[in-house]
């Protein structure tokens, strides 16, 4: 499919995770340029080797507005100019009890990096957007923001928050040619649901397949294809988004879920 996105750059955070690896694969295909970026140095190597040549990585910490500063700094020291920023750094971070468990660091260690780093990136990219007429931001949020789960709170509240934000943001800079929407995807093949399936397979005896089987069973029942999703499920809608096709698509939050989410999304 011809996305129409054929000589822009795309901006992609987190980019050593496997649904952002994914997408950056489906916007080189249509003829981006790629500038990645992520925390680990050697992940992000690793998967920028499953590129081509038109690729960029940076090394950045998005804690604070010095690494967003940096990669837009890395954009411009490559000639380019930012069309399109898909925004998928975070972490899922603690879990537990809501008042028990769960410490004032563990609230702003999500809140940092989840929903402070989307802020971040959109000072670092969208007014350049806005200006140039034409930008495509894409925030990764979750199954969460619609069906928040108690032992997730900080989760729920970080993405929660950045589909208000980025619900505001669409609502502002949509005349000035820049559309914001949200992908929100449900119990993904990736690194971080492995580590979720490992440990419930330790703690309960069980195999690794089996603990998928149970979380299912127990947890996600309404995840109507009884599977995981894969990460270039995900990626395809992620590109969608930030295509010229998706021109009459703003301020959404468009669900990768496999049916997990038992609301209708009205």
């Amino acid at each position: 499919m011809d996305l129409k996105i054929s000589g822009r750059t795309a901006v992609l955070s987190g980019a050593a995770g496997d649904m952002i690896l994914e997408t950056a694969k489906l916007l080189e295909a249509e003829g981006c340029n790629l500038v990645l970026t992520d925390i680990d140095e050697e992940e992000l190597r690793e998967a920028a080797a499953k590129l081509g040549d038109k690729v960029v990585t940076v090394i950045a910490d998005l804690s604070d507005q010095a690494g967003a500063d940096k990669v837009a700094k890395a954009v411009e020291d490559a000639g380019w100019e930012a069309d399109i920023l898909v925004h998928g750094a975070g972490v899922t971070g603690a879990k537990g009890d809501p008042l028990d468990d769960i410490t004032e660091e563990d609230w702003h260690h999500a809140w940092n990096t989840d929903f402070m780093t989307a802020v971040r990136m959109s000072k670092a990219f969208i007014p350049g957007m806005c200006k140039r007429g034409w930008g495509r931001v894409v925030f990764v949020t979750s199954e969460n923001v619609a069906q928040p789960y108690p032992d997730e709170v900080v989760y729920n509240a970080s993405k929660s928050a950045v589909l208000s934000f980025s619900k505001g943001m669409s609502q502002v800079y949509a005349q000035q040619g820049v559309l914001v929407n949200c992908c929100a995807p449900a119990f993904i093949e990736t690194d971080m649901t492995d580590g979720m399936m490992e440990k419930r397979s330790e703690e309960r005896g069980e195999s690794f397949d089996e603990a998928v089987e149970s979380f299912l069973e127990e947890e996600r029942p309404h995840l109507s294809l009884k599977r995981r999703g894969r990460p270039e499920e995900v990626a395809f809608v992620l590109a969608c988004l930030c295509s010229e096709r998706a021109s009459f698509v703003n301020g959404s939050n468009w669900r990768v879920d496999g049916g997990a989410v038992q609301s209708m999304n009205i």
